[in-house]
């Protein structure tokens, strides 16, 4: 099937905010309008603002400043429809009543998962993968990794003179619920001494050993870098750690909030080595801002293929890339499942630093 005429899209930015969901926004209206006429109608606050119908148009003189704005003019939230009896339901009467044709719904899991379950109701929908974490699945990367990676390394530089100079050491936590690309790519990037994510349960004692090795040889200051969702290995320090960072407060989508880790961690550090230790938690720096010349790119080559995919009539798909090239893979292919760290990235590349 072929949509080769005009088309009315709506569009919408759910989840957290990332740079570079503007751009891809400007894309989809601008590609939509020269190249078939279409009409874009921007949805306020990711799902909830089709739920509420709430909505305003789109037009490429009011989107064409957006490349280098970091956030979402349309606003975003963690809205389930499927939280609610009525939810999507009312989905699929508003765009119905709203007269869209197809939709472009940019997000992470938790957007697109709902993109993909709505599919089975008639909406008619096309991916686009957003996430700092870079955690989809199907696509070799998503856009706002680079930028958020950017951030994070920046501020590591940073930490590095002030451990230097007062003999500290410093815990770095960053973002990475899942999975620890972001602390992998910034920990390299930054010259960490240790790099701590979720996917490997981490030794509090051998940390603090490499720690007091690193002492021993005349490095009076170390940087270790951990992801919010890093944890230790079963046991007391488990235990205490969990304890110590666990929240009752999650979202419609049931994660829970996160944070804390990295204080743990300092703690501990400095009780069991005796040096002085500090920690930092990066936290929303890491989504704000403008996006980097990588991102931007990349969220406009996402942003032109979801609009050639609609017209295409290959709907229920996820842009993505691979080796290089636009691609579209089925949604159920994206979710569920997230793209865990390429561990020889550790093991590997940043080891042989370690200690």
């Amino acid at each position: 099937m072929c949509e080769s005429g005009p088309m009315r899209i709506g569009v919408l930015t759910g989840g957290g905010d990332c740079p570079g969901l503007n751009a891809v926004i400007r894309a989809v209206v601008v590609t939509g309008k020269r190249l078939h006429d279409d009409r874009t109608v921007g949805y306020l606050d990711g799902w909830r603002g089709v739920m509420e119908r709430r909505s305003v148009p789109l037009r490429p003189n009011r989107v064409s400043h957006l490349l280098a704005r970091g956030g979402t003019v349309l606003g975003s939230s963690r809205t389930n429809p499927f939280a609610t009896d009525d939810g999507p339901q009312a989905v699929v009467k508003h765009l119905a009543q709203d007269g869209i044709d197809a939709l472009v719904a940019i997000g992470g899991d938790d957007t697109l998962g709902v993109a993909q379950r709505l599919g089975a109701l008639g909406v008619r929908a096309v991916g686009v993968p957003k996430t700092i974490d870079n955690d989809l699945s199907g696509t070799e990367v998503t856009f706002g990794f680079h930028t958020a990676v950017q951030t994070a390394t920046e501020a590591i530089d940073r930490l590095q003179t002030t451990a230097e100079s007062h003999h500290r050491v410093i815990v770095c936590e960053v973002m990475g619920r899942h999975v620890g690309w972001i602390a992998t790519y910034a920990g390299i990037a930054g010259g960490a001494d240790e790099i701590l994510v979720p996917e490997v349960p981490f030794d509090v004692a051998a940390v603090c050993e490499r720690i007091l090795h690193r002492h021993e040889r005349g490095r009076y200051s170390s940087i270790v870098v951990v992801s919010e969702g890093a944890m230790p290995e079963p046991g007391p320090d488990l235990e205490s750690a969990t304890a110590a960072t666990s929240s009752s407060n999650v979202d419609q989508f049931g994660h829970a909030q996160l944070g804390g880790i990295g204080e743990w961690l300092a703690q501990e550090i400095e009780r069991r080595t005796g040096y002085e230790s500090r920690h930092t938690t990066l936290g929303h720096i890491q989504r704000g801002g403008a996006p980097t010349a990588f991102d931007r790119v990349l969220a406009t080559r996402f942003g032109v293929e979801a609009v050639a995919a609609l017209h295409d009539g290959t709907f229920g798909k996820m842009v993505a890339l691979q080796d290089g090239r636009m691609v579209r893979v089925p949604l159920e292919e994206a979710v569920g499942k997230p793209k865990t760290l390429d561990l020889t990235l550790l093991s590997e590349v940043a080891a042989p630093f370690f200690g």
